[in-house]
């Protein structure tokens, strides 16, 4: 099997697992846009994808109790702005993302109640944030920008504030169906990467230059577990899609 991870310091005890389980695949990472084209173009059978791509595939299913999720907010998914909200006409959204960009558009709409215009991205546009243009910067690299802009909204923060529940941003997800006995093994292999987070962070943390204190932002911002409130959350994000 091919799979996909995100390239980024969140995903680490999923890639440890599976780079120590016995699991017959071919690994690779993205940035997470990168990883759902890879999962809608079938040039890999799972992928840890934004779940914003779900709704756009014709066929997909999670394939395990795990997923990159936040119960509050979780500093690297923010909008930045040198003005307020409710002054703000332009968004850049982040070319790394679907699902930021998605909830951003929903938190304009639902809950911020303004309605700037919004502009796809492309590499360095960062450097286009000021006056009353903003933009959603996500993963590692949004903790470079915390000291350069006068307003930060944590994107899921404000999903907390709006619904009450914690918000997915990714999940384990396959084009096309497996065997349970494959779907099991998959799992177990993630598991153990979390099971082990310890030795996972030793690993790994090295190849990730951040100012963030790892071991906090993974064992205690980040949240692994797909449990029952954060499926309603998910289901009230596509709602909200549509």
């Amino acid at each position: 099997m091919k799979v996909c991870s995100v390239s980024y310091l969140n995903s680490i005890p999923f890639v440890y697992g599976l780079e120590n389980s016995t699991l017959d695949i071919h690994l690779s990472t993205a940035i997470p846009s990168e990883c759902a084209s890879k999962l809608l173009n079938k040039e890999v059978d799972i992928a840890l994808v934004p779940v914003a791509v779900i709704p756009e595939m014709d066929y997909s299913k999670i394939i395990s109790s795990f997923c990159i999720s936040c119960d509050g907010p979780v500093q690297t998914v923010c909008l930045f702005s040198d003005c307020p909200l409710d002054e703000i006409d332009t968004i850049y959204l982040d070319y790394h993302s679907k699902t930021s960009n998605a909830l951003v558009q929903i938190l304009c709409r639902e809950y911020w109640k303004i309605t700037p215009k919004f502009i796809d991205s492309e590499h360095n546009f960062e450097e286009k944030i000021g006056g009353r243009t903003a933009g959603v910067i996500i993963g590692d690299r949004a903790n470079a920008y915390r000291d350069s802009y006068d307003h930060i909204y944590d994107l899921c923060g404000e999903w907390k504030k709006y619904t009450s529940l914690p918000f997915v941003f990714a999940c384990w997800v396959s084009n096309s169906p497996l065997n349970e006995e494959k779907e099991l093994s998959f799992s177990n292999a993630l598991a153990f990467g979390i099971d082990n987070l310890e030795e996972a962070i030793k690993s790994k943390s090295h190849l990730f230059d951040t100012k963030i204190d790892k071991t906090n932002y993974l064992t205690k911002v980040i949240n692994y577990h797909l449990d029952d409130d954060k499926r309603k959350s998910m289901q009230l994000f596509f709602k909200l899609l549509k």
